[in-house]
């Protein structure tokens, strides 16, 4: 990789007006109350329970390098609707280098991002077919899991920054394992990755900070000591006694 990631810094420099539902998000908090945000590896994981932030200061990230924030490249230019915040006006990233490739992956609104795709792959002025940049088949002919990985291992071809929400969402465990190797070839060729997430298995990749945010705010945290990590495992240990406990019975 380059010098250092090609995202190395997230603060928040304009004031947050008239809006009390982003000021009652731990990670939007932290930023305002600690300063700017480090990420200093090449592998960022956003970690925590529903509502601590994580898509939301992700799709901040991502819109203000320029993505579209319901997903895509930076030369996505649709809407479906209008439900992402303001925060990404608030924010200042500090940048090095020159990315030549990037993706915003959102879980939730691929659906939107596939039929965008194919809209565009039917424009005659894209010679050759745009969908071919991503496998050569239509992201909806395609599972969600399969399209999802369709979409890294075709369309993402390095020296790029890569946001990815809730991956896991479409894949399975071993999937997942095969987007970390997809990551590791990426990374390799000098690419960034920040990732929302609540997977432990994606939380492994060697290298990653893990950046948990909740009711402290942002703080890194080793792998192991991630809830992630030591739920799943005393589950996996003794799922009877775990269930006992969850059932009453």
């Amino acid at each position: 990789m380059q010098s250092g990631p090609y995202i190395s810094a997230v603060a928040l420099t304009q004031p947050i007006e008239h809006d009390r539902y982003l000021l009652d998000i731990p990670a939007v908090r932290h930023l305002l109350e600690r300063g700017p945000l480090a990420l200093s590896r090449p592998v960022t994981f956003l970690v925590g329970e529903n509502g601590a932030g994580k898509s939301t200061l992700l799709e901040a990230i991502a819109a203000a390098y320029g993505f579209n924030p319901e997903g895509g490249t930076k030369n996505f230019r649709f809407s479906t609707a209008h439900a992402h915040s303001e925060l990404w006006k608030c924010l200042t990233l500090t940048k090095r280098g020159w990315a030549s490739d990037g993706f915003f992956l959102r879980a939730e609104s691929f659906f939107n991002t596939a039929t965008y795709l194919d809209q565009m792959d039917e424009v005659p002025a894209f010679s050759p077919s745009l969908i071919d940049s991503y496998g050569g088949v239509s992201l909806h002919h395609q599972s969600h899991g399969e399209s999802f990985l369709a979409l890294v291992q075709n369309r993402f071809g390095g020296h790029g920054v890569y946001l990815l929400d809730e991956p896991e969402a479409a894949l399975s465990p071993m999937r997942q394992m095969t987007l970390l190797a997809e990551m590791d070839a990426l990374v390799k060729d000098r690419s960034q990755f920040i990732i929302s997430t609540h997977s432990p298995i994606l939380m492994a990749f060697p290298g990653a900070e893990i950046l948990q945010l909740g009711s402290q705010g942002i703080t890194s945290i080793p792998y192991q000591e991630t809830e992630h990590y030591q739920i799943t495992r005393r589950f996996l240990e003794n799922p009877e006694r775990m269930l006992r406990y969850l059932l009453g019975t």
